[in-house]
């Protein structure tokens, strides 16, 4: 029993620490994105682009992740994943051209599903039922510690030694990773389906839905906008149909299938990550532009809204090994909504302390929404399932987060073209950012229904 328990902080730890990096970078890069700007000349469009591309790969490879975790291993996909990761932040420190810079994105967001959805299936196997969701907590705690020094470390890294230091940074962190999988981390047990064929069709089929829709949003209204969200959606109907007749799918969508918790949960956390990652692109952006505060103290504030979310997901994971986590992700939802209907509020004369306040409050909601529906989902399905599940879930996580983007990008082409920001646009872009908020408090709303809906008939929380 002493050696699982080790064996179990172990995973706890590589989870951990694996989800800081990821969050830290992408958390600390959003605050570095002027400067990112201002040294490839990119309008804010493209610039966007540096955050999505990363998201879009990742959303990608979140659940055929989960099924090569199953085949070929989950240690495996966690080493490999992380050289990937690190290779990819190598290549960002050398960045010279746009191009190279997005390419490098890309990498890293191969690298991190492939660490994100093994470690996390590792965790909720090596832990029991009553424990769950307190370990899962402390993964949530990691990412939103993450979030949360990543504004301000960022910042202040940007500020005095420049944006690819970001990058420099997590290197040790990946190494670190590496030696403890390397020489602390055994395989926990056979998952039952190794040697079993990997569905290139099917994930490509898959690559190409993503990928239109999400490409296609941005374009939005134009004409090629159109086009690829039409063919985005196309293709994921060819991909459900040829998923159904596949034997050895890479997605059994039979998950779906009288699971109420699991379709519910899933589709709530879609719809709360599309309608909050919207929130540190935009105040990064408004802070530095609109504010003319320089990145070490944009990052500060920023920093308020993850550090409510490390300090309370931990108890929020913990609550929800007792209490129906539908109930807690629900309340947590609805706090955020009032956060974002909050935002649509914003001037150029909005008090600092008014961002503080609702900064404080869409935390506090993100916190006691994402450990519980974490535990519901992965609660809702079988052992056999924990890999589709933690890649699924993945996938819901940063569709909703690129959806948010693709939203922000739509509402900036379509209100301020390719204009930069600069002092004869800054009424526009302001008021960009409060339509923006608008549609995110509605579409937050809407996921408070979702939430509430898991509660109905279908396949108990275990």
């Amino acid at each position: 029993m002493d050696s699982d328990k080790k064996h179990g902080n172990i995973i706890l730890t590589i989870s951990m620490i694996s989800s800081f990096i990821a969050t830290f970078m992408g958390s600390s890069v959003n605050v570095a994105l002027p400067s990112i700007a201002v040294e490839f000349k990119m309008n804010a469009v493209v610039l966007s682009w540096v955050a999505t591309s990363f998201l879009l790969a990742a959303a990608v490879f979140s659940v055929p992740s989960g099924r090569m975790a199953d085949i070929y291993g989950r240690k495996k996909m966690i080493t490999a994943g992380m050289i990937i990761f690190g290779v990819a932040s190598i290549m960002t420190i050398l960045a010279k051209t746009t191009p190279w810079l997005m390419a490098a994105r890309v990498v890293q967001g191969i690298g991190g599903p492939m660490v994100f959805v093994a470690s996390s299936v590792m965790l909720v196997e090596a832990f029991p039922r009553n424990k769950r969701g307190h370990v899962l907590g402390l993964s949530v705690t990691a990412v939103y510690f993450g979030m949360s020094t990543g504004p301000f470390l960022g910042g202040v890294i940007t500020h005095n030694l420049g944006w690819r230091y970001i990058f420099i940074l997590t290197l040790p962190l990946c190494l670190l990773v590496l030696f403890l999988v390397f020489w602390k981390l055994r395989e926990r047990e056979k998952t039952g389906k190794e040697g079993e064929k990997f569905d290139v069709s099917g994930s490509l089929i898959y690559a190409a839905a993503i990928i239109g829709l999400i490409y296609g949003l941005t374009k939005l209204p134009g004409k090629t906008g159109a086009v690829f969200v039409f063919s985005g959606m196309v293709f994921l109907a060819f991909f459900i149909m040829f998923e159904l007749k596949s034997k050895m799918p890479v997605v059994n969508l039979g998950i779906f299938k009288n699971n109420r918790i699991f379709g519910y949960s899933n589709l709530a956390a879609m719809i709360h990550y599309s309608s909050t990652f919207g929130i540190v692109f935009f105040m990064s952006l408004y802070l530095q532009y609109i504010k003319g505060y320089t990145p070490q103290h944009a990052g500060t504030i920023i920093m308020i809204q993850p550090v409510m979310m490390a300090v309370f997901s931990s108890t929020a994971g913990k609550l929800s090994d007792r209490v129906n986590p539908g109930i807690i992700a629900s309340i947590g939802m609805g706090i955020t909504a009032l956060g974002l209907m909050a935002l649509t509020t914003l001037s150029g004369s909005t008090p600092v302390w008014m961002i503080a306040v609702i900064l404080f409050m869409t935390g506090t909601g993100f916190a006691l929404f994402s450990s519980p529906n974490t535990n519901a989902i992965m609660s809702s399905v079988e052992k056999s399932d924990y890999s589709i599940a933690s890649g699924i879930l993945g996938t819901m996580r940063l569709l909703g987060q690129m959806t948010g983007l693709a939203i922000a990008a739509m509402l900036i082409s379509f209100f301020m073209g390719k204009a930069e920001i600069v002092p004869g646009t800054f009424n526009l872009f302001i008021k960009t950012i409060r339509i923006s908020f608008i549609v995110f408090s509605a579409l937050c709303i809407a996921g408070i229904f979702a939430s509430l809906a898991r509660t109905g008939p279908g396949k108990k929380v275990r």
